[in-house]
């Protein structure tokens, strides 16, 4: 079955989310309509519909006159089995003494090394993109200081492998957090593939706001791979969990974008250890101060 997109850009939230609302009227309707902030610090949002079928040219062309945005870039998808092209293109990853592969690559494992088995079909969070792949790094580097952690919180945890390599390393008190039950859910069937179910407590929360998290605060370590406005928000709640002398590795940030997150940070009582770039991609280690 064939698939299209419709994609388009505007300014503004309210208009985007209005745009959004009008495209679900269309006919043929669309399967789905994503309405996303453009992570650059433009002020863009944008608002894309996928169909079955091709999506009527015409009416798109009056919805972006009428809302002010762009007009639509219309494109019709190839018919692709995604989880066999992802696991041609997916190897291994190797961060530090983490090795992050997929079933398909079990027999890559190498010896000495920290297996994470995280499948293909799981978009985000299985260590190719440079947030995860910097998350895992900063782990590495921590624990070649001698760092150790007996309790640990990943925040926005997605296929939870960071709450997962920190249960590899250390026998704590560990719990993932993301605001998408199906996220949780994801979390909690990979912890039984890598047979370490109840390693890590799973929970729906946005931030820290759920009993379970804040029981457990201060935390030695706070992963939270998120975006620029969650982390700048999440700040002071950041700093609040932490213990003194703690460490937070946060990632989500564009290159661009790091000083900006830093500045917050340094206002809210850490100091910065490790500043590292992969690819378009910055991740953070900091360290809360007495």
């Amino acid at each position: 079955m064939p698939t299209f997109t419709a994609l388009t850009t505007l300014k503004g939230k309210k208009a985007a989310d209005s745009l959004g609302q009008a495209m679900e009227r269309l006919n043929p309707e669309p399967t789905g309509v994503g309405v996303f902030e453009v992570e650059d610090g433009s002020g863009l949002w944008e608002v894309g519909g996928y169909f079955t079928e091709a999506p009527d040219e015409a009416a798109l062309a009056v919805l972006a006159v009428a809302f002010q945005a762009k007009p639509f870039v219309v494109s019709e998808l190839p018919e692709t089995d995604w989880v066999a092209h992802v696991r041609r293109e997916l190897a291994p990853v190797e961060a530090g003494r983490f090795f992050v592969y997929g079933s398909h690559d079990a027999e890559k494992l190498p010896e000495g090394r920290i297996p994470l088995l995280i499948e293909a079909a799981m978009a985000f969070g299985t260590g190719h993109h440079g947030t995860t792949l910097g998350c895992l790094k900063a782990l590495d580097y921590l624990l070649d200081t001698g760092f150790s952690a007996t309790k640990v919180a990943d925040i926005g945890c997605g296929t939870a492998v960071l709450a997962m390599a920190a249960a590899r390393v250390w026998d704590g008190d560990i719990i993932a957090s993301d605001i998408d039950q199906v996220a949780v859910d994801v979390a909690e069937a990979n912890l039984k593939a890598n047979d370490m179910a109840g390693q890590v407590h799973c929970v729906e929360a946005a931030g820290f706001d759920h009993p379970d998290l804040q029981a457990r605060a201060p935390y030695d370590l706070i992963f939270a791979n998120i975006l620029k406005g969650p982390l700048v928000a999440l700040s002071p709640e950041i700093a609040a969990n932490l213990r003194i002398g703690g460490y937070a590795i946060l990632s989500g940030i564009l290159n661009e974008q790091a000083d900006d997150v830093i500045s917050v940070y340094l206002q809210n009582g850490f100091n910065l250890i490790k500043n590292d770039k992969i690819g378009e991609w910055t991740t953070l280690i900091l360290s809360k101060q007495g």
